[in-house]
């Protein structure tokens, strides 16, 4: 009986001695408490946690410490340091921070686009730096803008201009003046409108329901192909054999005509200008006569082009011909690699719009705005091109409703210097701003002061930029004695489908319906949907 009660006893004293190895092991061992539910998995034979198979048997930080890589850094000092380790400013005193969305806008005159990429200069680059001397970011944080959550809305490239832009981020807004001080901290041509108070979550990029583009071209260049170019000749040859298709520009014929008989005053004749143009064209240097010709030809081509005034008929249509993009359609000849099937083609815009004609300087121009859910890259510069080769050629309008067919067509790209970014659009998400108690997101309330900038900065940059290279005329020039109009696997060229001087037949039975309430239908899917990337240059 007193063998039986020590054996008891003494199996007691090994069991608490096993119960106080196993506690004083588990003290040993750092357990995160989220992984307390899996420490008797440890100890299942066989596996590579079980303590007695010592071939099996993982090291210690393996499984006691599973968040150790991912938090690797958690201690390391991330504020701004000297070379040799220590905080820069060790004194700063640290203020909290807002989730705002901060409305801006500028001229990309000199800038390398709008995302910082050091070495060079870009929009981001000298905002942060004026936000960091304003007291908007901490000093200690000026180092790096992922600690304040930098995001933007819109993307924009080398030299493109925004006159309303939204950058999200976490700011310092106890000054009342913070605005003030960012923008006396940077240079005049870009400005910060103002700041608005969102919820944490809130993604400047992700959450803009849709943008509006501006786009601005001088008048001159819905004149008709220049006489006796390649293309002019396609154009007669399209007026002979469709003349009940076919708009008929005189007036604008007469421009040519006029500009031809004032250089034949001056002694220089059509065989002298398809020299020059030839010339400009092989990049082959101009002898002596025919430099002294063309100095006389760009005279009075451009003090001929500075005397242009639009027609209300003709720039009615080319408002039609714009409003023929609005709706839900597929753009894939409006890009680059989008095939007709591709889903991701197919894009919505809201609404599209033409000015009066205005003038800057001596030349007529007129502004487009153009309202969409999203843009592909080079989508809105295509666009234009192909509404003022329709508008320029006197083709049937619905040419712009057969782009959106199946076959290819290389449309050109009209130049980048007229585009501008006027504003995202957050109408979707000020629905939720509201119920958090936050004023919607809008750029209402800073009208005046954004045409009053673009006038004075972007429009004045756009205007003396055309004036001092011509780049409209150019542009056009080029499209009107360019030859390689074949046709390539990349699609039908541009020529062969503007002059072809009809429509298909089932275009015409399109153009007949309304269409509306199948736009409707796609429209409320893509916003059920998410919607693609913004990329447009």
């Amino acid at each position: 009986m007193q063998i039986k009660e020590d054996t008891e006893i003494k199996a007691t004293g090994d069991a608490q001695q096993t119960n106080d190895q196993q506690t004083s092991a588990a003290e040993k061992n750092i357990i995160s408490p989220k992984h307390e539910t899996n420490v008797d998995d440890r100890e299942q034979e066989g596996s590579r946690r079980d303590f007695s198979n010592r071939w099996l048997r993982t090291r210690k930080s393996d499984y006691d410490l599973p968040d150790a890589k991912r938090h690797k850094g958690e201690f390391k000092d991330k504020r701004a340091l000297t070379s040799d380790g220590k905080p820069m400013f060790p004194n700063e005193k640290r203020k909290p921070k807002k989730k705002v969305a901060c409305l801006i806008g500028y001229c990309g005159a000199g800038y390398h686009g709008m995302q910082i990429n050091p070495p060079n200069k870009t929009i981001e680059g000298d905002l942060f730096k004026a936000m960091v001397e304003a007291g908007a970011i901490s000093k200690n944080n000026s180092n790096d803008l992922k600690k304040s959550g930098f995001m933007r809305a819109a993307r924009t490239d080398k030299g493109v201009h925004a006159a309303g832009n939204v950058i999200s981020l976490k700011m310092i807004v106890e000054d009342e003046d913070v605005v003030e001080k960012i923008n006396q901290a940077l240079p005049e041509q870009i400005r910060v409108w103002g700041y608005q108070r969102v919820n944490k979550s809130f993604d400047c990029r992700k959450m803009c329901s849709s943008r509006i583009y501006e786009y601005l071209m001088p008048t001159y260049s819905f004149l008709p192909p220049r006489l006796n170019s390649p293309l002019y000749k396609l154009v007669k040859r399209m007026q002979a054999d469709h003349p009940e298709n076919i708009r008929v520009d005189a007036d604008g014929e007469k421009f040519w005509v006029d500009l031809l008989g004032r250089l034949e005053a001056a002694g220089i004749d059509q065989n002298q200008l398809d020299q020059i143009t030839e010339a400009n064209r092989e990049d082959i240097p101009l002898t002596v006569p025919l430099q002294i010709a063309s100095e006389t030809v760009k005279k009075f081509s451009g003090e001929a082009r500075e005397k242009y005034r639009i027609k209300k008929e003709k720039l009615d249509v080319f408002r039609d011909t714009m409003k023929l993009y609005e709706g839900s359609h597929n753009f894939h000849n409006f890009t680059n690699g989008k095939d007709f099937r591709d889903p991701s083609a197919k894009r919505y815009m809201k609404n599209i719009t033409v000015s009066e004609p205005f003038v800057i300087g001596n030349l007529e121009w007129v502004s487009i705005k153009i309202h969409g859910q999203s843009f592909m890259l080079h989508q809105i510069r295509k666009m234009i091109g192909l509404a003022s080769l329709i508008v320029r050629t006197g083709c049937p309008i619905d040419k712009i409703r057969e782009s959106f067919r199946m076959p290819k067509v290389n449309i050109p790209k009209a130049p980048a210097l007229g585009l501008l970014l006027e504003r995202p659009v957050y109408d979707g998400f000020n629905e939720k701003l509201k119920s958090y108690g936050h004023d919607p997101i809008t750029f209402d309330k800073f009208t005046d002061k954004m045409e009053a900038f673009k006038k004075k900065f972007i429009y004045s940059k756009i205007y003396e930029q055309e004036e001092s290279e011509h780049t409209f005329h150019g542009f056009f020039g080029f499209i009107d004695y360019f030859t390689g109009n074949e046709a390539s696997n990349q699609g039908l060229a541009i020529f062969d489908f503007v002059t072809q001087g009809e429509i298909n037949g089932e275009i015409k039975n399109d153009a007949k319906e309304t269409g509306e309430k199948a736009d409707e239908k796609i429209e409320n899917t893509e916003n059920a949907e998410n919607k693609p990337e913004d990329k447009t240059e």
